[in-house]
């Protein structure tokens, strides 16, 4: 055999090598986290540091009539839960609010990743534990009944049949873009002050030193105007936790997804040194309901996938409704109206299906909002979000 041929085959070896590690980083990016693989063996003395969660299926709420293209070719789509704990002490267990939800939609057809955010504070039927009915924030489902009420409040809210999950921290995710030697984001002079405020917490909760980002003079920087920042792991996770300019939650929701693609570019371009750290470092903070098998027979197709279309849900809603049974009188998120949500999300998660009609329980808890809100289809606002952060 040639000098010649035995360096194309390195080469070769060293790029599948390579491929297989970056699919690792791009679900990990889904899952906003790090599963990773390149070579079977290896791969599974690194999963084994992941905490698996065996889901009681029981206690997962799914409607059945669901126009879902699912088969054993991986082909169609395939939807998981993505979910970040809002949990100072980095627990991933029920208890804790789930700060970030986003639906993950893994469409095989066209090879493209679709996320959509559920905003935390939307006004849904979370249930009890004994299934009966409670209508209150979407972000306590996960704390009064762990992954099996989030995915219950899911699926029986928007006509869905998730059945996989998995969850993150906030030391996770910090991790993982430190490792990547951090982002490139644009931030205005408002999102800085706010940036610098919640990486104090975030610092504390992460382990890591807190560094402020110097706030640039106002004749560089004013307004509306953006400047382009480094910002470290807690700097970032900072970044996607803030709500309090236009737009509040829902800008907030777009800039987690804007900090995944960030990481999903940072990733492809690291070497395999940089990947074997972070799954050594990030899989023990992640707690997940994917077997290896099933990580596995995904990762074969994901290494060629690309981010698509994100959107937050409910599309139409009015922020800050009083609505008579809120959780403490709270301030909630009202969907205007949930059926008329819910089939704009059929539409974006499912474009190939287009005789898709809502559930009859969907139509009771959309009614049911409805009748305590006093907002039907009469009043569903021409524009609900405000300040849409681009992605990419």
């Amino acid at each position: 055999m040639s000098k010649k041929r035995v360096n194309k085959k390195s080469k070769a070896y060293r790029r599948r090598r390579r491929r297989r590690m970056i699919f690792g980083i791009e679900l990990a990016v889904l899952l906003v986290l790090g599963l990773a693989l390149f070579g079977y063996a290896y791969i599974n003395s690194k999963l084994d540091k992941v905490q698996s969660n065996d889901l009681d299926f029981s206690k997962v709420g799914v409607n059945d009539s669901v126009l879902q293209a699912e088969d054993a070719g991986q082909t169609g789509t395939e939807l998981i839960a993505l979910v970040g704990m809002d949990s100072r002490d980095n627990s991933l267990e029920a208890g804790n609010n789930s700060d970030t939800m986003i639906i993950a939609c893994v469409d095989h057809d066209s090879k493209t990743i679709r996320l959509v955010s559920l905003y935390r504070d939307t006004w849904l039927n979370v249930f009890t534990r004994d299934g009966s009915d409670k209508y209150t924030k979407s972000n306590a489902a996960y704390a009064s009944g762990g992954a099996e009420q989030m995915l219950t409040m899911m699926n029986k809210n928007m006509d869905l049949n998730i059945t996989q999950y998995a969850a993150v921290n906030f030391k996770a995710l910090s991790e993982t873009i430190d490792h990547l030697d951090g982002l490139d984001i644009d931030l205005t002079r408002e999102e800085i002050v706010h940036v610098n405020n919640y990486n104090k917490e975030t610092s504390e909760v992460a382990g890591t030193d807190y560094e402020e980002i110097e706030l640039p003079d106002e004749s560089e920087l004013d307004g509306a105007q953006t400047m382009t920042f480094h910002l470290n792991g807690t700097q970032a996770v900072s970044y996607a936790r803030i709500r309090y300019t236009a737009g509040n939650d829902f800008r907030r929701a777009a800039r987690q997804r804007l900090v995944i693609g960030k990481i999903m570019e940072k990733a492809k371009s690291s070497d395999l040194s940089t990947l074997n750290d972070i799954m050594d470092t990030v899989f023990p903070m992640i707690k997940t309901s994917l077997t290896k098998q099933e990580i596995l027979k995904m990762g074969m197709n994901l290494l060629s996938y690309n981010m698509g279309e994100q959107a937050g849900f409910p599309f139409d809603h009015l922020e800050g409704a009083n609505v008579t049974e809120a959780m403490d009188g709270n301030d909630c998120v009202l969907p205007v109206t949930l059926e008329t949500n819910v089939v704009k999300l059929h539409n974006f998660l499912f474009p190939s299906v287009t005789d898709y009609q809502p559930s009859a329980e969907v139509k009771e808890y959309s009614d049911h909002i409805i009748r305590q809100s006093g907002y039907g289809e009469d009043r569903i606002p021409s524009q609900s979000e405000t300040g849409e952060i681009p992605q990419g």
